[in-house]
């Protein structure tokens, strides 16, 4: 591949993200106040997050598939009211990189994943690396903040320490 076709290929490429953002801003439901309206997660949102919480945060699912299944959707469920209760900036913020995950062409040029329902945890976990040591700072800190959401939005749950071993301190268990 010379110089030149990778120019075309990139401006190509830059055109039709910039589109997509265009249409999907048209698109996507306006903040009221500064608040994104429950809920903050779609149904493309929740799919991309079904296949990546658990690679995320890996072997601390039950293995029986129904509580498995309820486990993480109790964390997406807990992902969605975290973004709900950040401010108007911090939801813009994660609203693009939601996009980015979920307008089909955008989530398929940066993640290499067509479909979220077909995606593997083979592929997730290939872009999931390949964000966290990708030479852009930019997919370095979507990587990052993905990870932050999800292991935060895991753990905010009580129910979910035991199985690592955390006990609160004595000291903070009568408040």
């Amino acid at each position: 591949m010379n110089r030149r076709t990778i120019f075309k290929v990139s401006a190509a490429s830059a055109l039709v993200l910039g589109v997509g953002a265009a249409i999907y801003g048209k698109l996507a439901p306006k903040p009221v106040m500064g608040v994104v309206s429950a809920p903050a997660l779609n149904a493309d949102a929740r799919a991309a997050f079904a296949k990546i919480v658990p690679v995320v945060l890996g072997p601390v699912f039950s293995e029986i598939p129904a509580a498995r299944a309820a486990e993480i959707n109790g964390t997406i469920d807990r992902i969605d009211a975290g973004v709900r209760g950040l401010s108007a900036t911090a939801q813009k913020e994660v609203a693009e990189l939601l996009m980015l995950l979920t307008l089909k062409p955008a989530h398929w040029a940066l993640t290499g994943i067509s479909s979220w329902s077909d995606a593997s945890e083979a592929d997730v976990t290939k872009f999931l690396q390949s964000w966290r040591t990708h030479r852009l700072g930019l997919l370095q800190v979507a990587y990052h903040a993905l990870h932050d959401l999800i292991g935060g939005s895991h753990y905010s749950d009580p129910s979910t320490w035991k199985r690592i071993g955390f006990e609160l301190p004595v000291a903070f268990r009568t408040l």
